[in-house]
């Protein structure tokens, strides 16, 4: 197969990353909400460094003749690629930042430059400085004598070329971080109704006060980015040690893995980056010089006194999560997940009946067990509270907590030991092999019966992001699907992996076996000359075998379309191979999180929902889950969402046959796939609301009748 209809991983996201910034230059979006674009292009790129950068890093080390199986691009190749790439990037996201930001100020928002600020705002900083900053402070200086400090991962440093009294040339560096605020609020004024200053601008400014003895030619504000690629299984190799400490010791170690890149405000002297260079062992194409601010995490904090004080035209319009119409606020979870299935979609309708569900199975006295697994949760989780009240409330409670799930392995580890102490049984799941599903079972006995309630999701038990992320959640009580979640929950239990399922796709030994089968059946129908057909949402495209089969598909005529968030490694529309294909990535005030998996062009369509996408890391080796959709109305539903996502031209960009992403643009009006569903979600709710009220009133109605009849 030519290497021509594959894209290396690396650079894809990056393209991913390229189409976030693109929002953050959308004039169609309000300032406010362009800022935070800008920030998550920033958080993501920390990130991809940290990850992905990191990995390779550690790949070209141990041996760099390991190819990528797709581009055979040696890691030293991705590497080259990916910093060449981000330079230009970086340079993107820089004119972006001061768009925005002359765009804030017209609107009353002034970031304040010390270098050029008023005499009454520098008397202001010189106060701020004095007493907020300095004694906070402890500046060091770089020499025979002074050994260079070890510079924290993503924090910023002020660092300086000094010259001491016998013209000797040495670093000096200073932390700009600690525990005062980023943000430094100057009094407002007539013209401007927020104005502020980095605290690392100004201590940056401040330099000649923190070295007095030295004279200052050059200065800029730095920022070091370390490898955090842990081998997380390293912490199943010492069984003398528990899971949990172990894992506690691997996030220790990660603070202080190896630099993979510096980022610098400005450009520094020679002799001042050959010092970095040497002291972080990193080469020259590892280091950033970015106009825009080195560390965008205080946009959430500008963001927050933005709206408070400023014009809500800057953002947005607030979007409430919407009462679902399949839900009856009147009768139990469970009796209504018996009578018929029921499906969310986040973050359209709100997950308050998901949380509803725990509450409620917490007090049932029919309810003997329930079993989930938690992956990411929010930090004040209504869902662990809910597990934990089960738990202490005599319910047998299973809790799979994956202490792998990257940058919340310390947040787990604390849910878990609060599980423990609450009665429920943590597990943590198979060796080698995290745990990523979203499954839910509750066991209850009513009469001499076992009745089960099943709920299997695209995304993470946890409130914030079901307000952010889209996602769908399926609650059934199909008993042939909850004999199969119970076998996942069995096999996580003691170690080990389902072999066979009848209905729930599970990775990684009955997952991508199946999707390839269901493939194999559309290639079938294609050769016979019969409609045939693949459909796919995913946030990520790179396992190759399943790729190949895509491409199988396309040569024998299956039309395939597939919504791709993020990483695709299939280049659509080469003649002959994989012009059969089209792919849209949609990037929007909303994450796309869910996954769906489509096959046949007829009423005999299977649809699934699933937790994972299609990579390698989830179809070999995580334990995921895909849930098909039997109800008649659910699966209609999922479809049409489907084919609304594939309309959308306004979010939606489309990857063309040279590998590039193009805004689509339609004569038949603009068609936003995330505002169609919440505008939906929202007449949908009032329409249930105006009928339950005229019920209402219709009820009161008769009985008025009806006592006037009595007493008649």
């Amino acid at each position: 197969m030519s290497n021509k209809v594959y894209e290396n991983r690396e650079l894809s996201w990056l393209k991913f990353n390229q189409r976030v910034l693109e929002e953050a230059n959308d004039k169609s979006t309000p300032l406010g909400e362009r800022l935070m674009f800008s920030s998550i292009f920033s958080s993501n790129l920390d990130e991809f460094f940290m990850v992905r950068v990191g990995s390779l890093h550690d790949s070209m080390l141990i041996d760099d003749n390991d190819r990528d199986g797709k581009t055979f691009m040696r890691p030293s190749e991705q590497l080259d690629a990916i910093f060449s790439r981000v330079k230009e990037l970086v340079v993107l996201h820089g004119k972006s930042f001061e768009k925005i930001s002359a765009k804030l100020e017209s609107a009353g928002v002034k970031r304040i430059n010390p270098e050029k600020a008023s005499k009454e705002d520098k008397a202001f900083a010189d106060k701020y400085f004095k007493y907020e900053i300095s004694p906070f402070l402890s500046p060091l200086v770089v020499d025979s004598r002074h050994p260079f400090p070890f510079l924290n991962g993503k924090s910023i440093y002020a660092a300086a070329q000094l010259t001491s009294s016998e013209n000797e040339k040495i670093l000096g560096i200073v932390g700009a971080y600690g525990v005062f605020n980023r943000v430094i609020l100057f009094p407002s004024d007539e013209k401007y109704t927020i104005r502020y200053m980095l605290t690392e601008d100004l201590i940056l400014h401040k330099m000649h006060k923190l070295f007095e003895n030295y004279e200052i030619s050059d200065k800029a504000l730095i920022r070091v980015t370390r490898n955090a690629d842990i081998d997380a299984n390293e912490a199943l190799f010492d069984h003398e040690l528990d899971f949990r400490a172990k894992m506690s010791e691997l996030i220790k170690k990660r603070k202080k893995l190896c630099a993979v890149r510096l980022q610098m405000s400005n450009s520094f002297s020679d002799d001042m980056v050959n010092i970095l260079r040497k002291k972080l062992d990193i080469h020259k194409s590892q280091i950033f010089v970015e106009s825009a601010p080195l560390d965008m995490s205080f946009v959430s904090d500008l963001l927050d006194i933005m709206r408070e004080k400023c014009s809500s035209e800057l953002f947005f319009k607030p979007h409430t999560p919407q009462r679902s119409i399949m839900i009856d606020d009147r009768t139990p979870m469970l009796k209504q997940i018996e009578k018929r299935d029921i499906f969310l979609s986040y973050p359209y309708e709100s997950i308050k009946p998901f949380i509803r569900l725990l509450k409620e199975a917490a007090l049932d006295p029919t309810v003997a067990s329930v079993k989930i697994t938690l992956y990411r949760v929010a930090k004040n989780s209504q869902i662990v509270d809910a597990l934990i009240d089960a738990a202490e409330n005599g319910k047998d409670v299973l809790v799979l907590v994956e202490l792998r799930a990257r940058f919340d392995e310390e947040n787990n580890i604390g849910w878990s030991k609060r599980l423990e102490k609450s009665g429920v049984k943590v597990i943590y799941g198979p060796e080698d092999m995290k745990v990523h599903s979203k499954l839910l079972l509750i066991t209850r006995r009513s009469g001499n019966q076992v009745k089960y309630t099943v709920q299997v999701g695209t995304g993470n038990y946890n409130e914030k992001t079901s307000a952010l992320y889209t996602d769908v959640s399926l609650m059934t009580s199909n008993e042939e699907i909850a004999k199969d979640a119970a076998d996942v929950f069995n096999a996580l239990s003691t170690g080990t992996l389902v072999e066979e399922s009848k209905h729930l796709l599970v990775a990684p030994l009955t997952l991508k076996q199946r999707v390839l089968e269901m493939m194999d059946e559309e290639i079938i129908k294609a050769i016979n000359g019969k409609p045939a057909y693949v459909g796919a949402k995913l946030n990520s495209l790179t396992d190759k075998q399943l790729i190949k089969k895509l491409i199988e598909c396309s040569e024998a005529g299956v039309k395939v379309e597939l919504v791709i968030r993020g990483i695709c490694c299939l280049i659509p529309g080469i003649k002959g191979i994989t012009d059969n294909i089209t792919v849209i990535s949609i990037v929007g005030r909303y994450l796309e999180h869910a996954r769906f998996y489509l096959f046949g062009a007829s009423d005999e369509k299977k649809v699934y929902i699933s937790s994972a996408d299609f990579m390698t890391r989830n179809t070999t080796k995580r334990v995921e889950v895909a849930c098909p959709i039997y109800d008649p109305e659910i699966k209609a539903r999922v479809i049409e969402m489907f084919e609304v996502m594939l309309k959308d031209n306004v979010k939606a960009r489309v990857l063309g046959k040279d590998g590039i992403y193009i805004k689509r643009t339609s004569d038949n009006g603009a068609l936003n796939s995330q505002e169609y569903f919440y505008s939906e979600a929202v007449i949908k709710a009032e329409a249930q609301k105006e009928v339950e009220e005229r019920n209402k009133n219709s009820g009161i109605l008769n009985w008025i009748r009806n006592l006037f009849k009595r007493r008649s």
